[in-house]
């Protein structure tokens, strides 16, 4: 491996996501809400819920799909690393189950990470340095959630945010410009999640104060990339945020000063998918031809933990 080898470049995406649909309508027969209360204060307006799939099952539609688009050998991955923090298993986690699903390779470190909804982002910087340490220039990074498994659906401040699917990348180490911010903050007061065996497992979330925290972050993380790079936001062709709220995303570009087409969003038709929002929308992206070879993006998230992340990138 050269010493220029230690940029990374997403080389296709994959994504899975259930069959079963849920709106705003629908979701107004489980819970006090309605379709309005929720678009106006989310721009959610349906999310998909697994009704039998399992999390490795979307994982690993996803990462297959990514593996053939790439066009790589299988042999060729240095690595697999999956964030996510709705396991179906305690262990063997996600990755193992993935490389047995897939016949991935044996000699190459496969890992879960949990970093909430920064977590793709994570194992961006996870199997970058995996690849830095190794010989083979590929990895396999998937974002692979079942928020439905974790929601009350008695409380309608958080059922009607959530959704669940899956996206993959395959990346490769190479010379292109990389550069990459994370950090984390504990706080298990806003944003969490009880562990095994507790007698009520759901996700709890103080809304304004996330709210709060991410307007805050993302811009910070966003100038901190464009101070690493030396670029202005101009020179970048996408934001790509993890798609948690269109008022948090909207009130950044507000502040940001910048046109709203900069920053995509696709959160109306799955709501939040935590890790997987990030990569499901990069690879329907992809697929509507939004990117193309040479352009500069960035990606950017937050979640529980507090945590959060942000990486500048060539298509």
């Amino acid at each position: 491996m050269t010493e220029t080898m230690n940029g990374l470049h997403i080389v296709a995406t994959g994504r899975s996501l259930p069959a079963t649909v849920v709106t705003n309508e629908q979701m107004s027969h489980m819970v006090d809400t309605s379709d309005e209360w929720i678009v106006s204060r989310t721009g959610i307006r349906e999310r998909r819920l697994c009704q039998g799939e399992t999390n490795v099952q979307l994982a690993s539609e996803a990462a297959a799909q990514a593996l053939e688009r790439a066009g790589i050998e299988k042999e060729a991955l240095g690595a697999c690393v999956v964030s996510t923090f709705t396991s179906d298993y305690g262990t063997p986690s996600v990755a193992c189950m993935l490389q047995k699903k897939l016949a991935l390779p044996q000699d190459m470190p496969s890992l879960d990470i949990n970093a909430a909804c920064s977590g793709f982002l994570y194992g961006l910087q996870v199997a970058r340095g995996l690849l830095l340490q190794g010989e083979k220039r590929y990895a396999l990074v998937v974002g692979s959630e079942l928020l439905s498994r974790v929601v009350d659906f008695e409380d309608r401040s958080t059922c009607v945010l959530f959704g669940d699917g899956a996206g993959a990348a395959v990346v490769e180490l190479d010379d292109r410009p990389y550069y990459s911010v994370m950090g984390a903050q504990g706080n298990d007061e806003v944003l969490y999640c009880p562990g095994i065996g507790n007698p009520r497992p759901f996700l709890h979330m103080a809304g304004g104060d996330v709210f709060r925290f991410a307007v805050d972050r993302i811009p910070r993380c966003i100038d901190a990339l464009l101070s690493q790079s030396g670029l202005t936001l101009e020179q970048i062709d996408y934001v790509v945020c993890h798609q948690a709220n269109e008022r948090i995303i909207r009130h950044v570009v507000h502040k940001l000063g910048v046109p709203m087409e900069k920053f995509y969003m696709n959160l109306a038709k799955y709501g939040n998918t935590s890790s997987a929002s990030i990569p499901i929308a990069l690879d329907e992206m992809y697929c509507d031809g939004l990117l193309q070879p040479g352009m500069k993006i960035i990606c950017v998230g937050f979640g529980g933990g507090f945590t959060w992340g942000g990486v500048l990138m060539e298509v």
